[in-house]
């Protein structure tokens, strides 16, 4: 009997294409250094939580593959380039098929993975096909956050019906985003066990974010 902890992937998904650059990325990499800080202080996060991040610019890349939070070591993020968030969903379909443990006759397999998509522009390649396939195949609760007046709410409902829109790239929202992620993440940890098989439940969002109808 293969004996290890039940692990609940979470998968970053990042816009670090040019329009991101100065203050939003900065704010992108504050955020997920708290957010980090935030989860290690909350045992039951401590204990289930995996943390992935995938970047997409002019091309998508895992900057951290699935790593257990004590060990994650925050990446340098940089914004330039355009928005290939077709190659991201792509690339996220590969690491939840080769990071994530399945469920098999002697083991339960890990807790579904937990997606957040930041994005703040339109797709610049072809991203209809991975997302028809993402939503149709539902590998993972995907949450996407559409990020200031460019951004393309249309595309993301395409991926996912958990769509927010939040109105602006000000440090602030960027915060608040990544404190309503790392809210959602110990939400998640802390109700697998007892809710196993249901439907996730989320926080509700911060002031001023509109859920995408």
């Amino acid at each position: 009997m293969a004996d290890f902890t039940r692990r609940l992937p979470v998968y970053l998904l990042l816009d670090t294409s040019g329009s991101m650059n100065g203050e939003p990325i900065e704010a992108v990499r504050q955020g997920v250094k708290a957010l980090l800080m935030e989860l290690k202080s909350d045992p039951q996060a401590l204990e289930t939580a995996y943390l992935s991040v995938i970047t997409f610019d002019s091309v998508a890349r895992q900057v951290c593959p699935l790593t257990e939070l004590i060990d994650f070591k925050e990446p340098d993020l940089q914004a330039n380039g355009i928005t290939s968030l077709g190659a991201a969903l792509r690339l996220l379909s590969e690491c939840i098929e080769d990071e994530v443990r399945k469920a098999g006759p002697d083991q339960k397999g890990d807790w579904k993975p937990l997606v957040f998509i930041l994005t703040d522009g339109a797709p610049t390649d072809e991203w209809e096909q991975a997302a028809e396939e993402l939503k149709n195949s539902k590998p993972a609760n995907i949450i996407a956050c559409a990020a200031g007046a460019q951004a393309d709410t249309t595309v993301l409902k395409k991926i996912t019906n958990n769509v927010l829109m939040m109105n602006s790239l000000s440090a602030g929202d960027l915060a608040q985003f990544f404190a309503w992620v790392s809210g959602s993440i110990k939400m998640s940890s802390g109700s697998v066990d007892a809710l196993p098989g249901q439907p996730i439940e989320l926080p509700p969002p911060p002031q001023g974010f509109i859920i995408v109808p």
